[in-house]
Parts: structure tokens; C-alpha cells; sequence
């Protein structure tokens, strides 16, 4: 990808989608997903710049948060603190049923819940459907310590449609399903709607689960209301939300819900499948343990009331 690689950018901002020409050498965040606010980052150096099938994507240096990755001009994840988002997006899930053994991804092309899911020596084989080239082959190149999780023998990666491909997998195939999305706006739209969660719920076995990305308690309770009334329909098991701060992305924080099938009861808020005991990992965890899972589901007031109202 050396071809695309882009020269510092201090004298030519304009060039790059989110350099701003107004404050020259930081990247701003800024989207109708969360209008009046934005996020910046200093950019020490563009590494990459180009444009999928799909969307826009560029990586750059910044200086305080090591390498960032950025699709149609939202943060997608930084060296520093991907570990919070990764880390939280598969162990919750995961810690919370015993010996999950057939694990589907959709979406997450950098490979960092692939790198997670790895960590279970329980799973025997790990789907991804990613819609993404560019975004596999990108996150080769510049982040190699997230597309580790590629390495895995036990990996099998699917390039396409993630809709598309639940609809062909079989009933009852996965013990898990995770989805890492973007924001409901573009290729990612149709993971928030409700066909694509009953697909999912078909998809896993009786007391299987899942965790999808669920945006911002201090941005979007209307999304997060829409997406809870949905799955309470769908999940006959357990539905729960949780949250984690990642302080790159909008708000500083990111939550995700957490549902499960009909059939062995599971308690999202009691790990039972402790991953930080293990210490025999070549990659120590940085953020999740036991605490943090727990501690996830707690909600401040004003999100717990709305979040369950909707369960009557």
C-alpha cells in the first residue's frame, strides 16, 4: 500500500476529508450522528488514504493516541485505547456462557475480536463476515497488533454482506454472535434493524448470545430505545445493556447489548467463564477483568430508567 501512503499533511490540509484547514494538523470528528460536538485528534503524519467499494478509508499518526484508523471520517478505533472497546465487545459475551465453541463476527475487519475471541481455548472455529476488504487489508499493513487475531488457525474469514450471510448460516450454528459495527448511518445501517436481529437470534443455539455495538448513553437513547424494544421481542432469553469508556470515540463512552436465546438461562452480569485467571496468555489483557464485567451493567439513572421501561 506504499503508493497511498500520503506525506504529512501540514501544508496541504484541504487535501484530507477531516484535516481541518482551520486549525491545521488535527483531524475533527464531526457528524450528524452527534451534531455540536466534535472530537479532535493532532495529526502527526497521514499514513494512508483511499476509497473501498463502501466508504472512505484513512489512517494517520497522531501524537498522542499512536495510530488511528478512520472510515467516512469516524474514529474506528487507536492503538492506545482499542483495548477498552475490543477487550469489553467480546469477553462480555463470551465470559458469560461456559465452553463457547463455534463464535461468529460480523463485521470487526481490523481483527481485534478476532484477536479476543482467540483467547478462549474452548472455541474450535471462528467465522467473519466482514463487507470491508479495504478495511482487512489496511489493518494488516498499519495495525498489526489488532490484525493478529487473523493468524488463528481457527479463523475463517468471509468476504461480503453480513445480513446476507446470517440469512444462509444454518439455524442454531453459533454459541455467540458478535457484531462490531459503525454507526447506523451507511454499509452498517442494517445491523440495527430488527430483521437483522432475528436473523441473528436464528442463527445461535438455545441459550446462545450476543453483543452488538449500541452506541452512546449521552447521544443516542433514541437509538438505544429502538434497539432494546426490538430485541426484547426477538431474545426470549436475557436482554441487558452495558457501557464502556473508550475515550476516542464521541461522548467518551460505547455501549452494547447483550441478549440471549431462549434455553439455558444465562445471568449477563456473572461471568462464569473467568478469561483474566488465565496466565498462561502471550498478551495480557489491559482492560477487562471480572469487576469491569459486572460493573458494565451498572447504568447511571436516567439511562436505567429509559432502558427499562421498555421491558414492560
Amino acid at each position: 500500500m506504499g503508493d497511498d501512503i500520503v506525506g504529512n499533511q501540514e501544508n496541504d490540509n484541504k487535501s484530507v476529508a477531516g484535516i481541518s484547514s482551520i486549525i491545521p494538523g488535527w483531524f475533527s470528528e464531526i457528524s450528524p450522528m452527534w451534531p455540536g460536538e466534535a472530537h479532535s485528534l493532532k495529526v502527526e503524519k497521514v499514513l494512508f488514504q483511499g476509497k473501498s467499494d463502501y466508504q472512505d478509508v484513512m489512517v494517520f499518526q497522531s501524537s498522542s493516541y499512536g495510530k488511528v484508523l478512520i472510515l467516512d471520517g469516524v474514529i474506528q478505533l487507536t492503538e492506545r485505547d482499542e483495548c477498552a472497546y475490543q477487550e469489553m465487545i467480546t469477553h462480555l459475551p463470551l465470559c458469560s456462557i461456559t465452553n463457547p465453541k463455534k463464535v461468529l463476527v460480523i463485521g470487526g475487519g481490523d481483527g481485534g475480536v478476532l484477536r479476543e475471541v482467540a483467547r478462549h481455548s474452548s472455541v474450535e472455529q471462528i467465522d467473519i463476515c466482514e463487507i470491508d476488504k479495504m478495511v482487512v487489508d489496511v489493518s494488516k499493513d498499519f495495525f498489526p497488533e489488532v490484525a493478529v487475531g487473523y493468524d488463528d488457525p481457527r479463523v475463517r474469514l468471509h468476504i461480503g454482506d453480513g445480513v446476507a450471510f446470517l440469512k444462509n448460516a444454518p439455524e442454531g450454528t453459533y454459541d455467540a454472535v458478535i457484531v462490531d459495527s459503525s454507526d447506523p448511518i451507511g454499509p452498517a445501517q442494517e445491523l440495527f434493524e430488527k430483521p437483522f436481529f432475528q436473523s441473528v437470534a436464528r442463527a445461535l443455539r438455545p441459550g446462545g448470545v450476543v453483543c452488538t455495538q449500541a452506541e452512546s448513553i449521552w447521544l443516542h437513547m433514541h437509538i438505544i430505545e429502538d434497539i432494546v424494544a426490538n430485541c426484547r421481542e426477538i431474545f426470549k432469553g436475557s436482554v441487558n445493556y452495558a457501557w464502556t469508556t473508550v475515550p476516542t470515540y464521541p461522548s467518551g463512552v460505547i455501549g452494547f447489548m447483550l441478549c440471549s436465546t431462549e434455553g439455558p438461562a444465562v445471568d449477563f452480569k456473572k461471568p462464569v467463564n473467568p478469561i483474566d485467571a488465565d496466565d498462561s496468555q502471550s498478551r495480557p489483557l489491559k482492560f477487562y477483568n471480572s469487576e469491569i464485567h459486572s460493573a458494565a451493567f451498572c447504568l447511571p439513572s436516567f439511562a436505567k430508567k429509559v432502558i427499562e421501561s421498555k421491558a414492560k
